[in-house]
């Protein structure tokens, strides 16, 4: 039977306060398990600059390669809010303001000023579709590029509404083995059940607890038959190394 394909996702995290170390990105952990669940796998994730060139670069770069990009931040009322004139650059489209959205920025009455700003917030490339979001103004989608807000529960409002049209495969699942065991003792034969189970991901990674060393191994992949095989010939492979199973 031949396997479910890949439908892969790129996150781009855009904010000069992430790279700084200001503020901690917590989206893209969201993100990943959201789109997982919907059988779409992050195969890359990014964090760029309020740079222009480097956001349409790093848009068009992704578009092609990813099934879908999904951006955060960047799109607020201030003059380092970016992220729509450079997808609209990278689809070589222009901007122009929503009519929905402007109704909904002038709703709440401001100086001139103020408004101009909120205004920003409006503006989206032509072509674009609303990514409707009840806590304020809406993102925006350009074919398989979504661009979201930064702050995480308007963005979890966003992903949320975008959700139910995303297509994807079977959802990753995993299965974890602990055991008290050193890297080093489990190291080539790990390398050869990898190279038998090539469609599964198998990580190792070590631990100290209660001044005693050992290794989780975590296994992911869609089909969970063979994630419980692979999970039983690892712990064979433990005990007959000389480890202590924990689970």
């Amino acid at each position: 039977m031949p396997r479910d394909p890949i439908v892969s996702a790129c996150v781009l995290i855009i904010g000069n306060e992430i790279l700084s170390g200001r503020t901690q990105d917590v989206n893209l952990a969201h993100i990943a398990t959201e789109l997982n669940e919907h059988g779409i796998q992050v195969r890359e994730a990014r964090i760029i600059p309020d740079v222009e060139t480097e956001i349409v670069a790093a848009v068009n770069e992704c578009r092609a390669k990813f099934d879908y990009v999904f951006t955060t931040g960047g799109i607020g009322p201030t003059h380092d809010d970016i992220t729509a004139e450079c997808v609209a650059k990278a689809f070589g489209v222009p901007l122009y303001i929503h009519p929905e959205i402007e109704a909904l920025l002038r709703q709440r009455e401001a100086p001139p000023e103020v408004m101009a700003s909120r205004m920003r917030m409006a503006h989206v490339p032509e072509g674009a579709e609303l990514i409707r979001n009840p806590l304020g103004p809406p993102g925006f989608k350009v074919d398989n590029v979504y661009v979201m807000a930064g702050i995480p529960r308007v963005m979890q409002q966003m992903l949320d509404a975008t959700l139910p049209e995303l297509k994807g495969a079977a959802p990753v699942r995993s299965r974890t083995v602990t055991a008290y065991v050193a890297e080093s003792q489990v190291a080539k034969p790990l390398g050869d059940l990898q190279a038998r189970y090539a469609s599964v991901d198998l990580g190792s990674y070590p631990f100290s607890r209660e001044g005693r060393y050992g290794t989780s191994l975590v296994v992911r992949g869609t089909d969970e038959a063979e994630l419980d095989t692979l999970t039983t010939e690892l712990r064979t492979l433990i005990t007959a190394a000389g480890g202590e199973l924990v689970d």
